[in-house]
């Protein structure tokens, strides 16, 4: 009698469970467009805002989640990002800040902070680093910058011509913009995103130092 309830719960459950999927994937679609429309991440740095969630998280659990607060101390390291990939795909991965030196005032817009392309799948590890992964570093007194998560699905295995850039220096970082990144590359717009948000604390003259600064 009860592994017949069982059954039949069951059976239940699975008519339901693509509904329910279908509800939360309509929750994160509209999550993605109205926190990047909100906070202007469209028009500033994209024209449309993408159609997926992209997971992104750093250490401790603290997760990247659609303009939330985070200090340059708790994302100075890389993160682990993931999103719904094709195995058989290739992907670019961009991070990037429209609010250098301050989002009143961005002369620099965009500085980017990590871009890879020839991502298989999404295995970020095995992609091509173009620009090494730098953490956050707001000046003080310029309140909150976005910092802009970004995937886009390649046409095809790219040849980059950028320069490669470590995280030892911020040469060739200001005033890129991933928007006519995508043009060059025919990248379309992107299918995955997030953001958080950050301001100065004391690890930034830390960061500065590194780079060089």
């Amino acid at each position: 009698m009860a592994s017949a309830v069982l059954t039949n719960v069951g059976s239940i459950l699975s008519k339901f469970r693509p509904v329910v999927f279908a509800h939360l994937q309509a929750k994160s679609l509209a999550s993605v467009v109205n926190s990047m429309e909100k906070e202007r991440v469209v028009p500033d740095v994209i024209p449309v805002a993408p159609t997926e969630v992209l997971e992104v998280e750093y250490a401790d659990g603290l997760k990247v989640d659609f303009g939330n607060e985070l200090t340059p101390t708790q994302v100075k390291d890389q993160p682990t990002v993931k999103w719904n990939a094709d195995s058989s795909s290739m992907y670019t991965l961009c991070m990037t800040d429209p609010d250098a030196p301050s989002r009143k005032t961005p002369t620099f817009r965009e500085w980017h902070h990590w871009l890879v392309g020839n991502i298989p799948g999404s295995d970020v590890a095995k992609g091509e680093t173009l620009s090494e992964y730098v953490g956050s570093g707001p000046p003080p007194d310029t309140g909150l910058h976005r910092y802009v998560f970004l995937v886009y699905k390649q046409p095809g295995i790219l040849t980059f011509d950028e320069p490669r850039l470590t995280n030892r220096s911020a040469d060739n970082r200001a005033k890129f913009k991933i928007a006519d990144f995508a043009k060059k590359y025919n990248l379309g717009n992107p299918i995955a995103g997030n953001f958080y948000q950050a301001q100065y604390d004391d690890y930034v003259p830390k960061l500065y130092k590194q780079l060089g600064n």
